[in-house]
């Protein structure tokens, strides 16, 4: 849209768009084999790079922070560029993708306990930053309601909170033909206890039906391996899917399930919704924001197979209806405007902020 000064990320120059690379800056040197690690199921030595990743990427930053107005940094990497540039009165926006980082603790404490998974909780230090930029930076991003509300629910005030849903590359996301009549559950991205893929599978285990299949394509944490392999045989693993494929298995299935127990706003949703699958999803996948209950397809209350069985086994006695969910999903994230539109809601709530 023109307003880009410069992107900063701890990300290397080749996963940048090429049309963006001539106002991007990288510093990648532990961000990426962070990232890689958790690609990789690695998690715990990630978990031990996290705080030099941030510290280090934010200091950078801070360093070359160019003239601007407005100064967006993802939570936890961008507090010390945050007071640097309030310093030069430039306004500062947190981008924080995920609920408000105290009530995501909380969740996942909870969740590892139930799968029994051992869990430290997140990291003092990475809480305390991130409280500290939610009090320091002027304006707080979240992608969905969900998020929004867990942040009124630990007294940040309303004024304070902007919400601007995610969007999907409608360039790159599209529907193609489905190659064969399997009714296909399908789930994509990482498998970890916070992702709920153990309810899809708890709710698969009592789906008898001949000609379904459930397909999982994504990383595995190591630590979430010994939960997987209880539900071995009730699922197939496609690995880990490069972008540019993600259509055509987004169009190979019948219906998208996402059954997170905390989440910002998981993209994959409208990207499936874009290649015309109706999704199933929790009501902390941030999906609220993405399609109406009941039109584009069924928001459950998490940690419910019971419901996602239900849902999943509508749409399979229901072909006409699952037809007419799918022509809708379609339908509503091509309206949406995909990253577009976000773009568009992001410049707004910024030009607000400026004025104020």
């Amino acid at each position: 849209m023109g307003y880009l000064e410069r992107i900063f990320t701890g990300y290397p120059m080749w996963k940048v768009d090429d049309d963006l690379r001539e106002k991007t800056s990288s510093f990648p040197w532990v961000v990426t084999p962070q990232m890689a690690l958790y690609r990789y199921g690695y998690q715990n030595i990630a978990d031990r790079l996290s705080l030099p990743a941030t510290h280090t990427l934010d200091h950078w930053v801070a360093s070359r922070l160019p003239n601007c107005d407005v100064f967006v940094g993802l939570s936890q990497s961008g507090l010390y560029t945050i007071r640097a540039a309030k310093k030069r009165g430039i306004k500062t926006v947190c981008e924080r993708s995920s609920s408000h980082i105290v009530a995501q603790n909380e969740i996942l404490i909870e969740e590892h306990q139930r799968q029994n998974i051992p869990f430290k909780g997140i990291a003092q230090w990475a809480i305390e930053k991130e409280l500290q930029e939610y009090a320091e930076a002027d304006l707080i991003k979240v992608p969905s309601t969900f998020a929004y509300e867990t942040f009124i629910q630990h007294q940040v005030p309303k004024q304070k909170l902007v919400i601007v849903p995610l969007g999907a590359d409608l360039r790159l996301f599209h529907p193609l033909s489905k190659e064969d009549r399997t009714f296909r559950i399908l789930y994509a991205g990482m498998m970890s206890a916070r992702k709920g893929v153990v309810y899809l599978l708890q709710a698969m285990a009592n789906v008898k039906y001949p000609d379904v299949e459930t397909l999982l394509l994504g990383s595995i944490l190591n630590e979430f391996r010994p939960a997987l392999r209880k539900y071995a045989g009730a699922f197939r693993y496609g690995g880990v899917v490069p972008r540019a494929k993600l259509s055509w298995y987004y169009s190979q299935a019948s219906v998208f399930v996402m059954p997170s127990v905390e989440e910002g706003l998981a993209t994959v949703m409208a990207q499936a919704m874009a290649c015309g699958v109706p999704v199933i999803a929790t009501a902390n996948s941030g999906a609220k924001d993405l399609f109406t209950n009941g039109v584009e397809g069924f928001i459950v209350p998490i940690r419910a197979p019971d419901a996602i069985q239900e849902k999943i086994q509508f749409l399979y006695e229901n072909p006409i209806i699952r037809e007419q969910m799918a022509h809708a999903a379609l339908r509503r994230v091509q309206s949406m405007g995909g990253w577009d539109e976000h773009g568009k809601r992001a410049v707004e709530a910024f030009r607000t902020l400026l004025q104020n």
